[in-house]
């Protein structure tokens, strides 16, 4: 990326910032991705989040120097947080924390379960002592069962709930790209949050909220999961294509480039086969006369396709399908990624104080700016004033 910052032409830059949860404390007791990610959504919001941090800090903090310096997860789920460091083993600082969650909406942890009720701040625990607070657990395979206990991260989630089972090609199974099951978790564990502050605006109580990574991954296999329980065969791993629609894939065209391209209708498979093909026998034939026929009949489908396809170079191909509105993609790298025209950006302040840039907040409201990207914390950054703040 860039260091310059992409101009928004739908927000201009006058507009007010964005600062719907202005006033609301969060305390996180929080590592890793999932809790993090979760609460930096909440600052892009407008909270305000504590980060509770032991002296070591955040193990995701060492898992590279991509940002500036930083982590690249760290700086993502991080920036605009305020740092402390509490060893929660003492009483003065278990004291503290207490004072500083007596005055928080919500409190987020997803330590191993049952390590903060050991130390006195089990959700139940806090909820008693004060009603309207919103506490989330965010754990591996839930807070109680049998596997409560079972170390869980994100690739050995996507194992467990058989999202591997489904990814990668057919001779060779494939982990997704990204930490998928951190991320819908920590997406899920916000809207939850964000519906029980709603509901405390009614209620005037609290909320206790409990996400496990497996339930959100899980949650997320329905369509395979309902299909291989009504057929006895879920879909199978087919690389680049889909498994239930077709043609829904990546072919080559004659400069060794791959483009993908989906079509989700009749109309749009006629004026595949005959715009951009020029294949008017292909419409007609009765194997791809439907969805489902070409789905049967996908070997040859795809070879008469990518006979086709790859007479043509990739700037021809995509010329006809933007003409005959037929959707496609081009398979990006990386650096396709950065010099995208769609990807927009925003600064962030590493803890070395020079400046990285990230995808931007991918909600835009009309009428509001752009969330401001606050600095990354050093480790216990705001632990004294904190302490100032915060005795009594």
């Amino acid at each position: 990326m860039t260091t310059e910052q992409t101009p928004d032409p739908v927000r201009p830059s006058a507009l007010p910032a964005f600062v719907p949860l202005a006033g609301v404390t969060v305390v996180a007791v929080e590592q890793a991705v999932a809790a993090p990610l979760c609460t930096a959504r909440l600052v892009d919001a407008g909270a305000r989040v504590i980060k509770v941090e032991r002296a070591g800090g955040d193990f995701a903090r060492g898992y590279d120097r991509a940002a500036a310096g930083d982590s690249s997860y760290f700086a993502w789920a991080n920036h605009g947080k305020e740092s402390i460091v509490l060893d929660l083993k003492t009483e003065a600082d278990a004291a503290l924390l207490h004072r500083i969650v007596a005055a928080a909406d919500v409190f987020i942890q997803n330590l191993a379960p049952g390590a903060l009720t050991r130390a006195g701040f089990g959700s139940e625990q806090l909820r008693s002592l004060h009603p309207r607070l919103i506490t989330c657990d965010i754990s591996g395979f839930g807070e109680v069962g049998d596997l409560a206990a079972k170390k869980a991260y994100d690739l050995l989630i996507q194992a467990e709930s058989a999202m591997i089972a489904i990814s990668g090609g057919p001779g060779e199974l494939g982990r997704i790209g990204v930490s998928v099951c951190d991320i819908s978790t920590a997406i899920t564990a916000y809207a939850a949050v964000l519906e029980a502050l709603l509901a405390r605006g009614t209620t005037g109580v609290g909320a206790g909220l409990q996400v496990s990574l497996f339930d959100t991954a899980a949650e997320w296999m329905t369509v395979p999961l309902v299909q291989h329980l009504a057929t006895g065969a879920g879909p199978t791993r087919v690389g680049l294509r889909h498994p239930s629609i077709a043609p829904y894939g990546a072919y080559r065209t004659a400069d060794d480039s791959l483009t993908l391209i989906a079509v989700q209708n009749e109309r749009e498979w006629v004026r595949l086969c005959t715009e951009v093909l020029g294949r008017p026998d292909l419409a007609r034939d009765p194997r791809f006369g439907s969805n489902t026929d070409r789905v049967e009949h996908r070997v040859q489908l795809e070879h008469e396709l990518q006979s086709s396809i790859g007479e043509v170079d990739r700037t021809t191909l995509q010329d006809r399908l933007a003409h005959a509105g037929v959707a496609y993609g081009a398979v990006n790298t990386l650096d396709g990624l950065a010099a995208h025209a769609a990807l927009r950006h925003r600064t962030v302040t590493a803890t070395t104080g020079a400046t990285v840039d990230l995808p931007a907040h991918p909600v835009r409201w009309a009428d509001h700016g752009p969330p401001e990207a606050g600095r990354v914390p050093d480790i216990g950054a705001h632990t004294d004033a904190l302490r100032h703040e915060f005795t009594p």
